[in-house]
């Protein structure tokens, strides 16, 4: 199905979790009973087509989207991307399944307990659960509607930025969509992340290795770790099933199950049917008691800027989530089932893969409206990674920036020593300094490799319109405060002047004195100081 020509997503392709209407297609949920062809596109659908992207189709999901682990579905299993053997994570299954293996550029999932993330985390993808309310659910049948979020897969955080941004906006016709002021302002560049204080990995000591080295990581990208109390947020993540909350699942289809409950298939028959069971009065005293559990967390949040949670604490077998369907799917939801009911924000960022060829991924969490904040951080911590994307082996394509520049800050484009993971970069991390670009010059500039310089450093020379190439770099943001010991380090040839970018902008950055590179071996032609150390240790012949 095409999408309007132009747009900002023209040239995308998208898919669409079967719980989201499509025009003209039937929207099953996964139950062939319940199958109706949609009249109309879901309001998310429209505004993507209307943005260009084109829809391939639509993906298999957990029953209702009631689980979390992609098995629960009569048109069969999803696989995971990586190994068919182990569970794709759910409900969204095929829809992260889609994005893994490059079907698509992104997919539509949808998220009440941990759908949009779960899957993500799973399959080495990114899985963006925005804000409740700021994607509109209209047109997509509800699993627990006052907590339901249409959510994002992409393959990298930029692109599921660039694609809420078209997605998001006011909709009369969702009861529970909203217009929120999301926050613009990138996270302290000393920001502090809280770590539930006990951790739950059940058997999976490769996750649990997997999560000490995430900690390591957001670490070095200028956290502080702050341990946090998690009880209250596990209490409040058992009510969405284990309390009269449950309700709301049972009354999402309560019309289609009344008359066709035994076309439903099991577990997810037992899970609605026992909805059933709870009186107003039992929901009424459990909002209360979620909202009890919402006012005493609040203090975590006057001690912490987000929060750091494995996205799933264990991968499981399709085998095994067969055997035991109720307890493994619990254990895939021990990190996410709060998200929603408490209103906060979340994204899942892949952090590794493990020695056993699994992925492993990270959720971090924030207030309500600080999806920005999340996916701006969220991108540093994904390219520090260094991983590939999904199950394609492709590289991940440069850092774009998502957030304005603070006005107690300055940016500076680094094309040398100081690039990360090489020997100066300590200079800007130890100085708060964050990077938030990766680019490319204009083609206007010469890079020399300058000899006798200890590490090696390059330097950069802008020349005549037509005798340069661009060259690729980074720019860090830092401290307004900390800069003028910054440029005080810099050693003569080199200085600081005004770089431009390959889009036209300008940036502080290094640069050299004409002078020094009498004799300096021209590099220009590798594009950039990475390539150029790359082919100095690559072995000959």
């Amino acid at each position: 199905m095409k999408g309007a020509a132009g747009g900002p997503l023209a040239g995308l392709r998208f898919a669409a979790k079967d719980n989201i209407d499509v025009a003209g297609v039937e929207t099953t949920a996964a139950c062939p009973a319940f199958a109706r062809t949609a009249m109309q596109h879901a309001h998310v659908v429209g505004r993507l087509l209307d943005a260009g992207a084109a829809l391939l189709g639509k993906t298999n999901l957990d029953q209702f989207a009631c689980g979390l682990n992609g098995t629960r579905s009569p048109y069969g299993a999803v696989p995971n991307s990586f190994d068919a053997r182990y569970v794709s994570g759910g409900s969204s299954s095929g829809s992260a399944y889609v994005v893994a293996t490059g079907q698509v550029d992104f997919a539509l999932g949808t998220d009440t307990a941990g759908s949009g993330r779960v899957p993500a985390g799973l399959n080495n993808i990114v899985g963006l659960k925005p804000s409740k309310g700021l994607i509109s659910a209209h047109g997509v049948v509800p699993a627990a509607q006052s907590v339901d979020c249409v959510s994002i897969f992409a393959p990298t955080v930029a692109l599921a930025v660039k694609v809420l941004q078209s997605a998001m906006g006011v909709d009369a016709k969702d009861p529970f969509s909203r217009s929120l002021q999301l926050q613009r302002t990138p996270l302290p560049a000393r920001f502090r992340f809280g770590v539930p204080s006990q951790l739950e990995f059940h058997g999976d000591a490769l996750a649990a290795e997997a999560f000490d080295d995430a900690i390591e990581r957001l670490e070095s990208l200028g956290g502080q770790r702050v341990a946090i109390d998690y009880a209250p947020l596990a209490e409040a993540a058992s009510l969405l099933y284990g309390s009269a909350l449950v309700a709301e699942r049972y009354a999402a289809v309560r019309d289609f199950f009344e008359a066709h409950e035994d076309e439903v298939i099991e577990p997810v028959r037992s899970i609605l049917a026992g909805g059933r069971d709870f009186s107003a009065a039992d929901v009424y005293d459990a909002q209360v008691k979620l909202r009890a559990l919402g006012q005493r967390v609040v203090q975590m949040w006057r001690s912490i800027d987000v929060l750091l949670v494995p996205t799933a604490p264990c991968h499981c077998t399709i085998e095994a989530m067969r055997a035991d369907p109720v307890e493994r799917n619990r254990e895939l939801g021990a990190y996410t089932n709060f998200v929603n009911l408490l209103d906060y924000a979340a994204l899942s960022v892949p952090s590794s893969i493990r020695p056993d060829g699994l992925p492993f991924g990270i959720t971090l969490i924030g207030p309500c409206a600080s999806d920005l904040q999340l996916a701006e951080l969220g991108q540093r911590f994904h390219h520090a990674t260094g991983l590939t994307t999904g199950a394609t082996g492709r590289a991940l394509p440069p850092m774009v920036q998502l957030l304005p520049a603070s006005a107690d800050t300055v940016r500076v484009a680094v094309v040398g020593a100081h690039l990360s993971g090489m020997p100066l970069n300590g200079q800007l991390r130890e100085r708060g300094a964050r990077l938030v670009l990766e680019a490319q010059s204009a083609p206007d500039y010469r890079l020399y490799a300058l000899p006798g310089t200890v590490p090696p450093k390059p330097g950069m020379l802008r020349v005549a319109p037509g005798t340069g190439a661009a060259i690729q770099l980074e720019v860090w943001e830092m401290p307004t405060a900390h800069y003028g010991s910054f440029v005080a380090l810099i050693p003569a040839p080199l200085g600081i002047g005004t770089l431009t970018l390959a889009d036209g902008s300008s940036v502080q950055g290094f640069v050299c004195e004409p002078l020094a590179l009498e004799g300096a071996e021209d590099i220009t032609q590798h594009g950039g100081w990475r390539a150029y150390i790359a082919s100095r240790q690559a072995p000959a012949g």
